[in-house]
């Protein structure tokens, strides 16, 4: 098959290397000239792991391309799928002009039946808008298809080549049969393949992301919780979990979600239900603890130092959302870090991919600066602050982490290490949801 992508983003970039990967020709479109050269290049603009040597396999095959030229693109492809950005709005709706755009754009050069899909994380009644946008500039035959991505930054490339599930949403059983074959050699089993309406395929993917939202918010107030009752929430955290009803994904409590994805769409999917006049009311409370969940790791600092973090220097290690991807939107660090330095603290930060991210994101943010490595980012400080659970950081040394550091304090932003173990190693630990170490 020949296919188009509009959009070399996370989702675009992704989708239409692995479709390459399975034998079709796929040509990826961007309005961004330099991010095309890059690309034509084998050099990606961001960190997923195996999706640069897949990029450069499929360049050199002749399976990829890459071009700011839309025209020649719809008119060899069968199929076009739009993977722009949604941003947040400033209600907190998605805003769907770069979709319709596309929509627009694509029906420009339509040289005849076209399947259009939308893999762009979009409201319920895009693919209604999206047809009324195409058909009103072009006559020429085409079908509508909603297929929601569900890749996990740091494993999309495995999530794409072996998905849990496929959603397909269709009013067309010609576009639903084109589309599963485009699916058919990443699924052995067909129940993977889930064929539903538009709008039951749009409502899926705010609902999945929502629920796992509400997962992580729900343990993160208990944890909140438990430090008051003075329970331990990795206990509680096996003791629920290995019930199969409830199963163990999603139950780590920390700081909070954040990323491309959940902040997004659950502020999302609560404007649709104020569109439809229904208050989502555990939605809106998801939201609202994951947004005061970095506070609570701020408030253990500010306690430790007595109020006072004037003139203190904090290392803090992780700067990405979450571990195994660059991403830094909506990370939890971001709060966290204007906080100590409003208090008038210094921070050095570090992380194994997202320094020049964070750069970006924080400009020429006085007090902050950034280490080559974990350890030196140590050195002379009053103490450390993990953020992102990184591979590397979860065995570190610990004697060369108490000589670096002016006192033995860490607080714990992921609930990385074991209580007994840093008792016995000398440290003062603050978790979430667990004891102070030594206790109070």
């Amino acid at each position: 098959m020949k296919i188009c992508v509009i959009g070399t983003g996370y989702v675009g970039l992704v989708a239409g290397t692995c479709f390459a990967n399975s034998g079709n020709t796929v040509y990826g479109i961007d309005v961004n000239a330099e991010k095309i050269e890059n690309l034509k290049k084998g050099v990606i603009p961001i960190y997923e792991p195996g999706l640069t040597e897949m990029v450069r396999t499929n360049l050199a095959k002749g399976r990829l391309l890459f071009s700011t030229s839309l025209k020649e693109a719809v008119e060899n492809s069968s199929i076009i799928l739009i993977a722009v950005g949604t941003p947040e709005d400033e209600d907190g709706s998605a805003d769907l002009s770069y979709v319709l755009t596309a929509a627009r754009n694509i029906a420009t050069h339509m040289n005849g039946y076209k399947v259009i899909v939308n893999k762009s994380t979009v409201p319920v009644g895009t693919a209604d808008k999206v047809r009324e946008t195409v058909a009103s500039i072009t006559s020429h035959p085409f079908d509508i298809v909603s297929n929601p991505e569900f890749l996990k930054e740091g494993a999309a490339v495995d999530d794409f080549l072996k998905p849990d599930r496929i959603i397909i949403g269709a009013e067309s059983q010609k576009a639903i049969d084109i589309i599963v074959d485009l699916y058919t050699p990443f699924v052995r089993k067909r129940d993977r393949l889930i064929i539903m309406d538009n709008r039951s395929a749009e409502m899926t993917k705010y609902a999945a992301n929502a629920m796992l939202a509400t997962r992580i918010s729900f343990m993160n107030d208990l944890a909140v919780l438990s430090e008051k009752v003075g329970a331990d929430i990795e206990a509680i955290r096996k003791g629920i979990g290995s019930d199969s009803r409830i199963g163990i994904s999603f139950l780590f409590p920390g700081v909070g979600y954040g990323g491309s994805c959940f902040p997004k769409d659950v502020k999302a999917i609560l404007k649709t239900g104020e569109e439809y006049g229904h208050h989502l009311r555990v939605v809106d409370a998801v939201e609202q603890v994951n947004r005061n969940q970095p506070q609570h790791l701020i408030d253990k600092i500010i306690s430790h130092f007595d109020g006072n973090l004037s003139g203190k220097q904090f290392a803090v290690w992780g700067l990405s959302f979450k571990p195994n991807t660059d991403d830094m939107r909506e990370a939890p660090v971001i709060s966290v870090i204007h906080a100590l330095i409003n208090g008038g603290a210094t921070v050095t930060a570090y992380d194994p991919v997202a320094t020049e991210n964070a750069k970006r994101k924080f400009g020429k943010l006085s007090g902050l600066s950034y280490a080559d490595n974990a350890y030196a980012a140590l050195r002379n400080a009053d103490a450390l602050v993990l953020m992102t659970e990184w591979m590397e950081f979860r065995k570190p040394d610990f004697q060369k982490a108490t000589e670096l550091l002016k006192s033995p304090v860490i607080f714990d932003g992921r609930n990385l290490f074991k209580l007994e173990n840093m008792k016995q190693l000398g440290f003062t630990y603050y978790s979430i949801g667990r004891p102070k170490i030594p206790s109070e």
